[in-house]
């Protein structure tokens, strides 16, 4: 992309990358984003992108999304996810009440967190829930002002509540961040700046205007091609763009390698046949995903319709074009560890850190090698056997 015709929010990640860049030990030693680089990301607003105007959100199209979380996770893979999920949680806004999403979502500096579905139930009362339990995985919580938990709902006769289609509703419940216990138990060998930690909650009461479900894309409250994608299709969506942005940046630093690099015996790496053949293979399978996946999911928005959400057939193209991109940005990664040889094996190199980091996402949920064969049962015509 010619540097004049950048989008501003992906020229506003781009300028970042020094800054974070500096602060990369802290992030990874602190194991959460530091001040300075916490403040740059509300500052240009990276945390707002697919927040709803009406929350005073940006609302970008999905391509410029894909492309500024794929610029700052190619400064630091932590930065990438942390901004990723903070914009994929903000996808929630339009199922709320709308005062009660401007309470939590139209503060400036406002960012929230949670952790994926599990057993966990609230309890319905008058006026809300009592909610206890543990989730793990909050991506971003030790940055945030609210937090969120999901789980069924037991209602006053003791049963399960059930949606429309006969299984039981999963409710999300948003509440003040302080009234959560933060269990500081995050250290994995990589994305270790996301503080993506567990915590709890003990008979805490949620006001019914502070929960919604997002199971249901026809609950939402916001119209517009962008929230005609259900949350957890654009979630897989900032998945991929954050393991595009890894690779992208383990790949720049491989090809400045090369130019100085001398193996003892042989000339320059840069000037190896094998090396120079590979390199261009690298670069055309990145790019080939990055497109593919932007080409898939603005063709899907363009011509969304402003109130019906997309259907099931463009959901998993969006969903195979994610994946995709997740396979390809780590079969770039592992090469280019390889190549760059024992400069890639000490703590602090252009290499190490992200080679845990495309290694930490490639176990995430969204890159489960399981989305093929639902994606396949689509194209084949078969009903998914899962709900995308």
């Amino acid at each position: 992309m010619n540097e004049l015709s950048l989008p501003s929010h992906v020229a506003r990640a781009r300028d970042l990358a020094g800054l974070i860049a500096a602060q990369a030990d802290v992030i990874e030693r602190s194991r959460r984003l530091p001040a300075p680089v916490l403040e740059a990301l509300h500052e240009t607003r990276l945390f707002r992108m697919l927040y709803p105007r009406s929350v005073d959100g940006d609302e970008v199209e999905p391509a410029v999304y894909i492309d500024a979380v794929g610029e700052l996770a190619r400064a630091d893979g932590s930065v990438g996810w942390c901004a990723s999920i903070a914009n994929s949680i903000g996808l929630f806004a339009p199922y709320l009440d709308p005062e009660a999403a401007r309470t939590v979502f139209s503060n400036p500096r406002a960012t929230c967190a949670w952790g994926p579905p599990n057993d966990c139930r609230g309890v319905a009362i008058p006026g809300g829930y009592r909610v206890t339990g543990r989730w793990d995985f909050a991506s971003g919580c030790r940055h945030s002002n609210w937090m969120g938990a999901h789980g069924m709902v037991v209602e006053p006769d003791g049963s399960l509540r059930l949606n429309r289609s006969g299984r039981p509703t999963v409710l999300t419940w948003l509440f003040p961040a302080e009234q959560a216990t933060l269990l500081d138990n995050w250290d994995p060998i990589g994305l270790r700046g996301t503080a993506s930690e567990s915590y709890t909650v003990e008979n805490l009461f949620v006001p019914e205007e502070f929960t919604g479900t997002r199971e249901d894309p026809t609950l939402r409250r916001e119209s517009g091609p962008l929230y005609a994608f259900p949350q957890q299709t654009l979630y897989s969506v900032g998945i991929a763009s954050v393991a595009l942005g890894i690779a992208r940046g383990m790949l720049d630093a491989f090809l400045e390698l090369a130019l100085r690099k001398t193996p003892r015996g042989t000339g320059r790496l840069a000037d190896n046949a094998v090396i120079q053949a590979e390199v261009a293979r690298a670069e055309a399978k990145l790019g080939a995903a990055r497109y593919y996946l932007i080409d898939i999911v603005t063709e899907i928005y363009r011509r969304a319709l402003p109130a019906a959400p997309i259907d099931v057939p463009d959901r998993a193209r969006a969903r195979l074009a994610g994946s995709n991109a997740i396979s390809a940005s780590a079969e770039v990664a592992d090469w280019t560890y390889k190549a760059a040889g024992v400069d890639a094996i000490f703590p602090g190199s252009p290499f190490e850190r992200r080679f845990r980091d495309i290694h930490t996402v490639s176990q995430q949920i969204q890159s489960r090698d399981a989305h093929y064969e639902t994606v396949g049962q689509v194209l084949l015509g078969n009903p998914p056997e899962v709900f995308f």
